[in-house]
């Protein structure tokens, strides 16, 4: 049990321009791997939440989907997630990348924090691409443009000042008792985790329209008397052109993104698995509303 005397908790929303390195950060932070990472732009969909607790408060992160210009329903879905999430927390982190430049992007997601009493931090990812002189022009740049409560330079892939980070966090959320037990990471079901690896694996290893035409789903999870898990998932995508490159020639690419999502799963759940994967048509579901909301992406 975790003593609530002057015990802070609360919820933070990560938002930003999609591949700031959200993920990366979420996951850094969280200490294991429970939002997919790539480096195509829009990787998350859904509001994916991870719990981190210590002896004297829990934080709660919800990381959105990047604030884009949508060009379809699902596009439009993700948006609108992302900025609603702002009036629905304790603390904003609004997560920039040093390499980019302010753009049209950031100052959306400016406009919609101007009617916003949550605290807003700025957080600068990827601090280690450049050099620290480089870096004090732009802090007061930001500064100038946004009362931020805190801003904080981080490295999300080395690691650096992430302490400091979530000491700030911390000191900044209400008090309040713990949400959630504090062996628990996150509060989605394996089976979304699942097939979000899956998933992960798709945008890695295929290009062009392929990656942000699918979707996964898991369809079963089941144990085995042979001490193997079970998992069927059938990869959806909206084309049957996009289904053949999924494929492969013989069965290559699927059985390339099984193998790598394997891993990843095995590592997850800490047990051997036996994936089976299949690929199906939906033709243009990121459209369809009935589909989407089947899938997820549209909550009521």
């Amino acid at each position: 049990m975790v003593d609530s005397s002057g015990f802070r908790s609360g919820f933070a929303a990560l938002v930003g321009r999609p591949n700031v390195g959200k993920s990366t950060l979420l996951n850094r932070l969280i200490g294991t791997k429970i939002a997919i990472m790539s480096d195509k732009p829009q990787t998350t969909r859904n509001r994916i939440r991870g719990v981190l607790t210590r002896e004297n408060g829990q934080v709660i992160f919800l990381d959105t989907p990047g604030v884009h210009r949508p060009k379809h329903r699902l596009g439009d879905y993700m948006t609108r997630l992302a900025l609603a999430t702002l009036q629905e927390v304790d603390l904003v982190l609004f997560v920039i990348d040093v390499t980019s430049k302010f753009g049209p992007g950031e100052q959306v997601i400016l406009d919609h924090l101007q009617g916003v009493e949550t605290p807003v931090f700025l957080v600068i990812n990827k601090i280690d691409l450049v050099s620290p002189r480089e870096l004090l022009p732009m802090i007061d740049e930001h500064r100038k443009r946004y009362p931020f409560r805190e801003v904080v330079p981080v490295s999300a892939v080395k690691g650096t000042n992430l302490d400091r980070l979530e000491e700030r966090i911390y000191a900044t959320l209400p008090e309040g008792p713990p949400y959630y037990p504090a062996d628990q990471v996150t509060d989605h079901p394996e089976s979304f985790i699942v097939a979000e690896l899956v998933r992960e694996q798709v945008l890695n290893l295929t290009r062009e329209e392929v990656p942000h035409s699918v979707a996964v789903t898991v369809e079963e999870m089941t144990p085995r008397e042979n001490g193997l898990l079970y998992i069927r998932a059938v990869v959806v995508t909206e084309k049957e052109s996009q289904k053949a490159i999924l494929i492969g020639r013989e069965g290559g690419m699927l059985k390339r993104v099984g193998q790598r999502a394997r891993r990843e799963i095995e590592a997850l759940l800490g047990s051997r698995i036996y994936l089976d994967l299949w690929v199906k048509v939906k033709k243009d579901w990121r459209n369809r509303e009935p589909i989407l909301r089947n899938f997820g992406y549209v909550e009521d």
